[in-house]
């Protein structure tokens, strides 16, 4: 399975490489920026999980990067991690659109912690790591696995993004262009021929009945 991609904005140098290092360790997949136009580059650049931002920056600053890809339907879940501890500075943040607010310094276990929750909770705002999807299979919202009679099934990192915006967005129609957003990256080209296969294969695993095609319109998972 795909692992989970990390936008990270920290411009202490010591500090960067200290968390990059810590989280690449921890199985994550790391973009670490120093600055904030720097990491607004990376950000319309590719897909990230999650996003993990200093405030004072130079360039753009944490609270107005976030602000700005909220502004442009960025949804990845955010924590700001910042030596501000003003209850005003806190109130900016999540009405900036952030998740979670950390204040340096800090553990980097509890880091570890609340990143965790935030992947696992930013999809599917609940607790369970097991979501029933009927007839034996379910959906491992940690590892983001599909398991039938409990064992996992291999998914492409593109077929893997696809259930999980899936599982986000259940009984919902997702047109053919916001697939393409939150699969391609900016400089790959969309495919239709692709985007079939990716849901024959889903289809292949969880049954055809649970993936229906809108004609003309998109994709929709049927959580019953």
């Amino acid at each position: 399975m795909a692992k989970a991609k990390i936008l990270l904005l920290e411009d202490d140098a010591n500090l960067n490489e200290t968390v990059t290092e810590f989280l690449e360790d921890e199985g994550y997949e790391v973009v670490y920026t120093y600055d904030g136009y720097e990491a607004q580059d990376r950000l319309y650049e590719s897909k990230f999980d999650l996003l993990l931002l200093d405030v004072n920056t130079p360039g753009i600053d944490g609270f107005n990067l976030l602000k700005e890809a909220r502004e442009n339907d960025v949804v990845a879940p955010a924590i700001f991690i910042t030596s501000l501890d003003g209850v005003d500075d806190l109130e900016r943040g999540f009405l900036s659109g952030c998740d979670d607010y950390l204040r340096k310094p800090f553990l980097l276990k509890e880091l570890a912690i609340r990143i965790e929750t935030l992947l696992r909770r930013g999809f599917f705002h609940e607790a369970k790591e097991l979501i029933s999807l009927g007839e034996n299979i379910e959906y491992n919202t940690k590892s983001n696995e599909v398991l039938v009679n409990g064992v996992a099934q291999t998914l492409g990192n593109k077929e893997s993004a696809l259930f999980k915006l899936f599982m986000k967005h259940p009984d919902e129609v997702l047109s053919h262009e916001r697939i393409y957003k939150e699969l391609w990256d900016y400089d790959e080209d969309p495919s239709d021929t692709a985007l079939r296969t990716y849901i024959k294969n889903i289809r292949k695993i969880i049954g055809k009945e649970r993936v229906v095609s809108i004609k003309k319109q998109g994709y929709k998972f049927t959580s019953k």
